[in-house]
């Protein structure tokens, strides 16, 4: 998707791209569970994104778009490894001990990291009552995830007590994983304004794709990997990704990144969990405890909260803005 700089993008076009955020990114979850079932997690990461950004690019091309401009080189490298590295390369080596149903639910506390890291609107996000209840009643719904997984490792079991010890791993990396993830949004929304999203977001890929080479490699995934020995249903699973997951999915992320607030763009936070579980649920065998289940209303509960707290501000914005013919201080 790609839009001209100055021009408001159509309703249409907007609605389409959160559509396809919020069910093509909630299923991505599942699509990973499939994949590092056999393909080592950092070569999955290299799959992906390396076949993506060449595509992008190539597309670039293509089109008559400029590809080699530093200006857009430099942040898409930075935002691209916040983003897909330190976000979606976390994501799928937790999701080698956890399931996809649960990693989604503690990524639906995504906006949370939002919130706290756009230091920029702090002072306008820190006078809402809503906006820190919302961050307090989150922080509740994080921490029953890991109460369970606390309140069951006394067991005496060896391997059950090892097992338990690698999913608290997989979350403290899950958690990370988010504060990276809001971290690279707010970086490329800040940084790459005025960029092209396609050429941006081919960048991005590009670069996340050739540091997991070097992960890959610096790991010795490749040693005991058997390309022969994987089945058909992870080779899909690697074209959904490369497809649906960056080519399609990512390119409008980036996109509402650009014409949208960052933390309404965050609410795809409140849908991809429950497309995660129910695929996960119905299609991959996992099943939810009551506590986890209770942890993702308590987490959507607190999204809720920030962003009509966001909501009410950027109407109220737009109305003083309107009557004082001045820019309103949300970007387009």
């Amino acid at each position: 998707m790609s839009s001209t700089v100055g021009q408001t993008p159509s309703a249409v076009k907007v609605a389409a791209a959160f559509t396809t955020v919020y069910l093509v990114w909630g299923s991505t979850y599942f699509f990973i569970r499939l994949s590092v079932q056999h393909i080592p997690p950092m070569l999955v990461g290299c799959l992906r994104y390396l076949l993506a950004g060449i595509l992008m690019l190539l597309w670039c091309v293509i089109t008559g778009e400029k590809i080699f401009s530093w200006r857009v080189i430099r942040p898409a490298i930075v935002s691209g490894l916040l983003l897909l590295v330190g976000g979606n390369g976390a994501l799928i080596w937790a999701e080698q001990y956890v399931s996809s149903s649960l990693a989604a639910i503690l990524l639906a506390a995504g906006p949370i990291w939002f919130v706290v890291l756009d230091k920029g609107k702090w002072a306008e996000n820190f006078r809402s009552k809503a906006t820190i209840v919302g961050l307090l009643v989150g922080s509740v719904g994080v921490l029953m995830l890991f109460g369970e997984k606390l309140w069951g490792s006394d067991v005496q079991d060896g391997s059950v007590a090892g097992g338990r010890h690698r999913e608290m791993v997989a979350l403290v990396v899950l958690v990370l994983c988010a504060i990276s993830w809001a971290a690279g949004s707010l970086y490329s929304k800040y940084k790459a304004v005025g960029n092209s999203n396609s050429v941006n977001a081919g960048w991005q890929m590009m670069s996340a794709g050739i540091c997991f080479i070097l992960l890959s490699w610096g790991s010795r995934e490749w040693v005991s990997f058997r390309p022969q020995e994987v089945p058909l249903s992870s080779w899909l699973s690697i074209a959904y990704l490369v497809t649906m997951g960056s080519l399609v999915g990512y390119s409008a992320f980036t996109w509402l990144l650009q014409v949208r607030p960052a933390t309404q763009v965050s609410t795809h936070a409140y849908v991809n969990p429950v497309v995660a579980v129910l695929l996960g649920v119905f299609f991959a065998g996992e099943h939810l405890s009551l506590i986890q289940l209770g942890g993702l209303l308590v987490i959507l509960i607190s999204v809720l909260l920030i962003n009509l707290a966001k909501y009410r501000a950027a109407v109220g914005a737009k109305v003083f803005g309107e009557r004082t013919r001045e820019r309103p201080i949300y970007p387009r």
